[in-house]
């Protein structure tokens, strides 16, 4: 039997309008005693349910993280216990067939006190604060991209090829294009001459390009999707400013960060709300790197490993670590840069950035631990870390493999024959 490490622990079921509870007490003859009720998710209701627990002298809350409901219950209790715990709920299933509310609050508290589960991280207010202005201002932006995508459809739709000569539809020529199509101009010579900069040297495949059927319905879904664009921009201007204020504490660590290649300031601001800048709570730098899903996973049996991917979830971190991971890899004199190349070649592109984004958690742990700035290992690490004969014949094979002959002396050296070339 396993030992109860907790003695006096609540295990708490939370939905959106009810939670209930359940308490487990040891009793005057060493057996476990159980107190049950259901409480209102209001702020009264959580008000009664933190003084019921404290009248029975609970040190140990735990609840699951269903959804948002966890967050006002939370919240209530938060400073009111020594131990108020958020755990995962994969990680606490309750045995199949007796699934119900009560039970599955004993079960909460059943497997909190014999040790069988660990808490979640929850950050302190200010990091909440801004983990979720930077997840809102995240979604705006991806929102923004899905209204461009929008505009790029009408057009499509209405056989102008903009997109097929420029790179982006919201730049200032595109952009004049697409108004002076609203307003009813369809001369594709006068269009084609709001080229501005290096968009200039276009204007004869702008030309062709412009020739289509724009009618009065794409001019009102351009219309509209314009003036949606321009309502995301200030809102993600004014989400940004509003991030910007709360950075206060943590310009260090972003100055840190952003020395990283790929890092700019979004991706430490992500990184910093969705972690926090105290490191302490990640004894090692794997800890942070499997706390962030960005390691592989571990799957053993019968003394045999299974290569398994990394694991599912922390969505908003993830995407901006991959992307900083993407970025670093079009740089050519980076460490960062050389880790994508050399694992791309042989495990696809993929791999490589997830790869990459593992090394740049551990290398931002390492940073915000010691307060060190970075310090590039350089783009020829990979080579001095191969032994010199593995060197040589790696070079070798690459010449034969486009047609040189190589050839060993009686001396032990080599001779290269360049490839014959045909008359």
């Amino acid at each position: 039997m396993v030992k109860r490490v907790r003695e006096r622990v609540a295990g708490l079921d939370v939905h959106r309008d009810s939670v209930v509870a359940c308490a487990q007490l040891p009793g005057d003859m060493g057996e476990v005693t159980e107190h049950r009720c259901r409480f209102a998710t209001t702020t009264a209701g959580v008000a009664e349910l933190a003084e019921w627990l404290a009248d029975l002298g609970v040190s140990t809350v735990v609840m699951e993280a269903t959804g948002v409901y966890w967050k006002p219950v939370y919240y209530g209790l938060e400073g009111l216990f020594p131990e108020l715990w958020l755990v995962n709920a994969q990680h606490v299933k309750n045995v199949p067939g007796r699934k119900t509310d009560m039970a599955d609050a004993e079960w909460l508290a059943d497997v909190a006190a014999h040790g069988m589960v660990r808490p979640s991280l929850v950050p302190e207010p200010p990091l909440r604060e801004l983990r979720e202005l930077t997840r809102y201002r995240k979604s705006l932006v991806d929102e923004r991209v899905r209204e461009v995508q929008r505009l790029e459809k009408a057009l499509q739709d209405a056989g102008i090829k903009l997109t097929s000569v420029v790179s982006r539809l919201m730049t200032k020529s595109a952009r004049a294009m697409v108004e002076a199509l609203i307003r009813g101009e369809r001369d594709p010579k006068v269009l084609a001459e709001l080229a501005k900069g290096r968009m200039r040297p276009k204007i004869p495949a702008l030309e062709e390009a412009l020739v289509g059927r724009f009618s009065a319905h794409h001019a009102v879904l351009a219309t509209q999707v314009l003036a949606h664009v321009d309502f995301l921009d200030a809102s993600i201007a004014r989400l940004d400013e509003a991030v910007r204020e709360r950075m206060g504490p943590f310009e260090a660590a972003v100055a840190l960060l952003t020395e990283m290649p790929g890092w700019g300031r979004e991706t430490a601001e992500v990184f910093l709300a969705e972690t926090g800048a105290d490191m302490s709570k990640f004894p090692t730098a794997a800890h942070l790197a499997s706390w962030c899903r960005i390691s592989p996973a571990n799957h053993e049996s019968a003394g045999k490993r299974k290569a398994v991917p990394k694991m599912p979830g922390k969505t908003w971190l993830g995407r901006a670590l991959i992307q900083a991971a993407k970025a670093a890899a079009r740089t050519d004199n980076t460490y960062f840069g050389a880790q994508y190349r050399h694992i791309a070649r042989r495990r696809g592109p993929n791999k490589a950035a997830v790869a990459v984004a593992h090394s740049m958690v551990v290398t931002a742990w390492h940073l915000l631990t010691t307060g060190e700035h970075y310090a590039d290992l350089g783009p020829d690490h990979f080579a001095r870390r191969l032994q010199p004969e593995r060197l040589a014949q790696r070079k070798l094979a690459d010449l034969q493999s486009i047609g040189w002959e190589v050839a060993t002396n009686a001396d032990g050296s080599l001779t290269l024959r360049p490839p014959v070339l045909a008359a």
